[in-house]
């Protein structure tokens, strides 16, 4: 099993109803008014929960996020998502709701396995593929660098990650698309497979790691649409594999993971929504697939 893939604690497991229901009950206790904050402090799991509280406290009370991971620095605490998992899948309850801050304190990370590291490195990366194509080039470099939380190399990766993203969630706060333009769906590539494994999964993977095969799978489901040449495809598999992420998912599964893709909040009634690339760099939209392209993706990646 590779090294970013699972990962065995509590961290998802927390983002439930009750254990929401046990922060209110402490913001009661504790007397907590429109005039206290409340400041998270770990990962994306702890953001998204700390997040929810902070939307639902007396309809929504100051939040400061403190991210103690490279996914919660570049990923969950910015950009306003909050949420709980359900049964039915992963962030199916939730808000937008903005923090009043974010503090990255890079020196945190310093405490993370490299598993840890390397999967919120997949968000990274999913920027550089619809976004940022430097990112890509930047880890090709030095992929010594681009994993070592002291280098230079991780703040300038963290840095852009962040920049993409604020600048995204700025122009389209909640994910309405206008028109053709993807707005903040953009953030979404890799995402509709890859909450269907993490569901699958009872979140035992790392987001990071369901999130890499997600792209893998959308990479060449563009590829054998005719949007996306043979050799941008396959470097989804070579990037993420150099981090040590899973870039395939075992065979056997297909129906379950559209069981899974169909009830996820990217969904619009029957239709299943992807972003894909036309290129490096081009993200574009893809509603409705046809099901035979979507089983030969899940084909191209299954082992």
């Amino acid at each position: 099993m590779r090294e970013g893939r699972r990962v065995q604690d509590h961290r998802q497991a927390a983002k439930t109803g009750e254990v929401l229901a046990q922060c209110w009950a402490q913001l009661g206790a504790a007397g907590f008014t429109r005039n206290d904050t409340i400041v998270s402090l770990g990962g994306g799991a702890t953001t998204d929960l700390a997040g929810f509280a902070a939307a639902t406290w007396l309809r929504g009370i100051p939040l400061v996020h403190l991210p103690t991971t490279v996914l919660g620095m570049v990923d969950a605490a910015v950009g306003g998502k909050t949420g709980i998992n359900t049964p039915a899948g992963k962030n199916l309850v939730g808000a937008f709701y903005s923090p009043v801050g974010v503090i990255c304190d890079v020196d945190l990370l310093d405490s993370l396995d490299q598993g840890d590291i390397n999967a919120g490195l997949a968000e990274v990366v999913k920027v550089g593929f619809t976004s940022d194509p430097e990112i890509l080039r930047i880890i090709q470099a030095d992929l010594t660098a681009a994993t070592d939380p002291t280098s230079e190399v991780m703040i300038e990766l963290i840095a852009r990650a962040v920049q993409v993203k604020a600048t995204v969630v700025s122009a389209d706060f909640r994910e309405v698309r206008s028109g053709a333009a993807l707005g903040r769906e953009v953030l979404n590539y890799g995402h509709t497979l890859g909450h269907a494994v993490e569901h699958l999964e009872q979140y035992s993977w790392r987001h990071g790691a369901a999130i890499s095969v997600g792209m893998c799978f959308v990479a060449e489901l563009a590829r054998l649409g005719g949007r996306l040449d043979a050799q941008d495809a396959a470097l989804h598999a070579v990037m993420l594999g150099s981090l040590g992420l899973p870039t395939t998912y075992p065979a056997g599964h297909w129906p379950e993971l559209l069981s899974a893709m169909s009830l996820d909040k990217k969904a619009r009634g029957s239709v299943i929504r992807f972003v894909v690339l036309d290129g490096i760099g081009s993200p574009a939209s893809w509603d409705g697939p046809e099901q035979s392209l979507l089983e030969a993706a899940y084909a191209a990646i299954a082992r």
